[in-house]
């Protein structure tokens, strides 16, 4: 269980990538909590590793020495609204270069279950560094009111 095989291509860092093309990309079986007193653990590696999974069971020897873990999940400390990343000009260009199916596995294992679930996405405000060239939404002084601001047609086709 776990991550799907990857498969791998090496760009001569070194590191290994996981292609992801119209008939194959990563994905993950759903997310089952594990029973009380052991873990579950996912694992990648320079070596190869993508999303392995294993799993353990918790030492109840209180005589051992080691980690002490004590959870108390009836105290909250954080919310969480979720998890995701963030689509910017170069992202999107290069997704929209993918063939459909090849678009479909990798939006897929991004935000089905059977993907990383990402249900969050951050969209720079006009240009960042991962654009092409460098664009504002409105470049008139003192609009506070943002009356001249207007998306561009790059905007709307790519990120929008």
């Amino acid at each position: 269980a776990g991550a799907r095989p990857c498969i791998p291509k090496d760009f001569g860092h070194g590191s290994i990538v996981c292609v992801c093309n119209a008939t194959y990309c990563d994905t993950l079986d759903p997310l089952v909590l594990p029973p009380p007193g052991s873990y579950v653990k996912y694992e990648s590696s320079k070596a190869g590793k993508r999303l392995e999974r294993s799993e353990g069971r918790f030492q109840h020897s209180l005589h051992s020495p080691g980690l002490l873990l004590t959870l108390n999940i009836t105290t909250l400390y954080q919310s969480m609204k979720g998890f995701g990343g963030s689509l910017s000009d170069s992202a999107a260009m290069n997704i929209l270069r993918l063939s459909r199916p090849a678009q479909d596995n990798l939006l897929r294992s991004y935000f089905s279950p059977c993907g990383i679930e990402y249900n969050l996405i951050r969209v720079p405000m006009a240009c960042s560094d991962f654009s092409v060239r460098p664009y504002s939404y409105d470049d008139v002084p003192h609009d506070y009111e943002l009356k001249h601001f207007r998306l561009l047609d790059e905007d709307v086709k790519m990120k929008v």
